[in-house]
């Protein structure tokens, strides 16, 4: 018969150690986190070692092998005079481009979206949930079928291939998702507070002002940081509607990495790679904690 009585005997009488009991779990959790981590820090430490080796290094060596020494060359190279099959700027001019892009652009499309959800959450109006309704559709929607549209109006306002162009694009395109954030975490908002600075005599921006805004800080870092590496990280936009002075450093960097050169410079790409994902990758280590603490904060609201 199965199990034999022997089996049953044996865990009949088996008593496992408490201490393994108790710390086992935890143990394995540590392990899997471990494996876990290694795999999303493995391209980033290939990236990191490469773009420090010379090309004998990277000849000889394999890509986990540390360099020998610490040499920036290839760092100078991807920042100031490596060649990109167009010209032989490096990506400095490129990252400029990106910093005066998306410093006004996640700043005028947080200010938007706040608004937008104040006025949507607490001074509700006829017809304000089918609006609503109407603008989550840009959440979902492609961003690839309004590239034409898009190119028409900025053709018409005269912002064609210019930074301000990009500005304007990636404002109207966050405006869906930064208005949610806002709305969602603004219902939780009690309206007495409002209906009692009304009463006081306040109005539609001094509620906004003196109530609204010191109790968005989370959502708030929310929004920034989603809203930073959303438009710092873009391709489509940053590479349709850009000029040959106004592209971003995500197209300064796929045109430096498909150069036409017979030589290719691995460890100038990486180090350019580093350079393209340093701000995002700072962004969250500085304020990472706030991130998850807003989301945190607007995980039950609406």
């Amino acid at each position: 018969p199965w199990p034999p009585s022997s089996f049953l005997t044996f865990t009949a009488n088996f008593s496992p150690n408490p201490m393994i009991a108790k710390y086992l779990p935890r143990v394995l959790l540590y392990v899997i986190l471990l494996i876990a981590a290694f795999f999303f820090f493995a391209p980033l430490y290939v990236m990191l070692v490469t773009s420090f080796k010379d090309a004998a290094q990277i000849r000889s060596g394999n890509l986990m092998s540390l360099p020998t020494s610490l040499n920036f060359d290839a760092w100078s190279l991807a920042w100031s005079s490596a060649c990109t099959g167009v010209d032989c700027r490096g990506l400095k001019p490129y990252f400029l481009n990106s910093v005066i892009m998306a410093v006004p652009a996640v700043l005028i499309s947080t200010a938007w979206g706040a608004i937008n959800g104040y006025v949507l959450s607490l001074w509700k109006f006829k017809g304000s949930e089918v609006l609503f309704g109407f603008m989550l559709f840009g959440v979902f929607m492609p961003f690839q079928v309004v590239l034409l549209p898009m190119s028409q109006v900025l053709g018409f306002l005269g912002l064609s291939s210019s930074l301000g162009g990009l500005i304007a694009v990636h404002c109207v395109a966050g405006l869906a998702g930064t208005t949610l954030f806002f709305r969602n975490y603004y219902t939780a908002i009690p309206k007495e507070l409002v209906n009692a600075a009304r009463i006081d005599g306040a109005g539609f921006w001094r509620i906004f002002w003196r109530i609204v805004m010191p109790l968005s800080t989370p959502i708030l870092m929310v929004t920034l940081i989603w809203q930073f590496t959303n438009i710092w990280n873009d391709f489509l936009f940053g590479v349709a509607f850009s000029g040959a002075d106004s592209k971003p450093i995500t197209v300064g960097l796929n045109n430096m990495a498909n150069t036409s050169s017979s030589v290719k410079s691995y460890n100038v790409d990486m180090a350019a790679a580093v350079i393209a994902g340093l701000p995002t990758m700072l962004v969250y280590v500085l304020a990472g904690q706030y991130f998850v603490k807003g989301l945190t904060a607007g995980a039950v609201k609406g």
